[in-house]
């Protein structure tokens, strides 16, 4: 059957066709050759784009690898399309299966949105302590999908992207400086006067408290049973909590120097004498 097929063919129309499809198949070759050389200057343009812009290394990899990907894919089409087969099927096969995969990993892409969104806003970086979805502790990783914390008492936590890009994030060091508020209440019987002049003596033996903003000495309220004062400090961010335990003890120490009491909570019952007492 087959020889009865090739001897109908004319030969010269059977040498035009092996021309033909030797010469687009040289091209298609040559095409894709092309196509592969550029997709990798495309792929390393982007990672030093990334770079020159001080972009966390992760994004530019996916992008830089996300554009790469897509180069060859669309030299591919094309290369189809040099043999005279119709791409449109499968372009529309690519964009039914894009979204069946979208709507299956619509969570996981989600979380790949807020990472990418997270390295170009960098609302935080490694290194800083934050607040976010939950979890207080010191940021680990930034990745695609998750960010790794570790915590205070030393534990790792990874939390999905999507959850920290959609609330509130508290970067703990963002600044340099932060605000120690430590509050006392004294006697009423004790001079306000002499108060705020030991709660002032009191800082000036607590180390790593900062002169510039200026130490406050805050009479914040007359509460039920003592004058509330709040004492306000500036120190470097990695000092805090070594400062404000220094300051704790030092207004402690200062206040029982001189006799002034900090004292419990009291409540006063009064009792009226019973009918016919």
């Amino acid at each position: 059957m087959l020889e009865q097929l090739l001897g109908n063919l004319d030969a010269a129309a059977l040498a035009d066709a092996i021309v033909s499809f030797s010469t687009n198949a040289a091209g298609a070759l040559a095409f894709l050759i092309a196509s592969w050389m550029v997709a990798g200057w495309v792929r390393r343009l982007v990672l030093r784009s990334f770079a020159g812009a001080r972009i966390d290394d992760t994004l530019g990899i996916f992008l830089s690898n996300a554009a790469r990907w897509a180069i060859l894919i669309m030299a591919l089409l094309a290369a189809l399309g040099m043999f005279g087969i119709q791409t449109t099927s499968f372009a529309a096969v690519i964009g039914a299966a894009g979204l069946a995969i979208g709507l299956a990993f619509q969570g996981t892409l989600s979380n790949i949105a807020s990472g990418v969104m997270l390295l170009v806003f960098r609302p935080f970086k490694v290194g800083d302590v934050i607040n976010a979805a939950g979890v207080t502790g010191k940021v680990i990783e930034i990745g695609l999908f998750t960010t790794s914390f570790d915590t205070a008492d030393n534990r790792r936590i990874f939390v999905p992207n999507a959850l920290i890009f959609s609330g509130t994030i508290e970067n703990v060091t963002y600044h340099e400086k932060r605000r120690v508020d430590v509050s006392v209440g004294t006697d009423y019987g004790a001079d306000l006067d002499e108060v705020r002049a030991v709660l002032e003596r009191a800082l000036d033996s607590v180390e790593g408290v900062l002169d510039e903003p200026e130490p406050q000495t805050y009479l914040q309220e007359l509460g039920a049973s003592s004058i509330d004062w709040t004492v306000r400090v500036w120190c470097q961010t990695g000092d805090y909590w070594a400062v404000r335990e220094a300051v704790t003890r030092a207004v402690k120490v200062e206040l029982d120097a001189a006799g002034i009491g900090i004292p419990f909570p009291q409540l006063d019952v009064h009792m009226d004498g019973a009918p016919g007492g």
